[in-house]
C-alpha cells in the first residue's frame, strides 16, 4: 500500500472499432502473452455472434448488458480478529466489479471445450446476456456467501 499519495487514474485507451473503453479493457483481459491482435479478433467475432443471436441492433449494448448481469455487488473478504478468521461481506468498487465480471466471463469461456475461443466467448456472453450460465452462477454464489456471513458485517473497517 502506498504511503505517500494515492495513485492517479490513467486515461485508458479506446478500441478502434467501437471506440469504447469497456471493449478495450475486455480485449486486454482476454489477451495472453501480449498477443493483442488475436484477442481483438476473438472479441470482435464474439460480439458479432452475440449480435446475431440476441437480435439486437448494437453489439456494444448487448456486451454491456451481459457484463452488467455478471457484475457482483458484494463479496467476502477474510478478516483476522483475535485468532479467528471471519469472512466479512464488503461492497465491491465499480472498477473491481467490471474486472471481476471480465475475469469470470473469460475464465469460464476458456474452460469450455470445443470450438475456437470466439465461439466459446460468444456462448458465455450470450448466457450472461440471458442471465444464465456459469459466470452468472458465480455472481449469485458470491452474493449468497456474503448474505450468509452478514453476521460478521460489523468487522468491516
Amino acid at each position: 500500500m502506498a504511503r505517500r499519495r494515492r495513485a492517479t487514474k490513467r486515461i485508458k485507451a479506446r478500441d478502434e472499432k467501437f471506440s469504447s473503453e469497456l471493449v478495450s479493457r475486455f480485449i486486454n483481459c482476454l489477451m495472453l502473452q501480449g498477443k493483442k491482435s488475436i484477442a481483438e479478433s476473438a472479441v470482435y467475432a464474439a460480439m458479432e455472434i452475440l449480435k446475431e443471436k440476441t437480435g439486437s441492433k448494437d453489439s456494444l449494448e448487448a456486451l454491456k448488458k451481459a457484463i452488467d448481469n455478471v457484475k457482483p455487488v458484494l463479496e467476502v473478504r477474510s478478516r483476522r480478529v483475535g485468532g479467528a478468521t471471519y469472512q466479512v461481506p464488503v461492497d465491491v468498487s465499480p472498477d473491481r466489479r467490471t474486472a471481476l465480471a471480465f475475469r469470470w466471463i473469460v475464465g469460464f469461456a476458456r474452460s469450455k471445450k470445443g470450438g475456437p475461443i470466439s465461439q466459446r466467448l460468444a456462448g458465455e456472453l450470450l448466457d450472461a446476456f440471458n442471465n444464465t450460465g456459469s459466470s452468472v452462477k458465480k455472481k449469485e454464489d458470491t452474493h449468497k456467501m456474503a448474505e450468509a456471513n452478514k453476521a460478521f458485517a460489523h468487522y468491516k473497517w
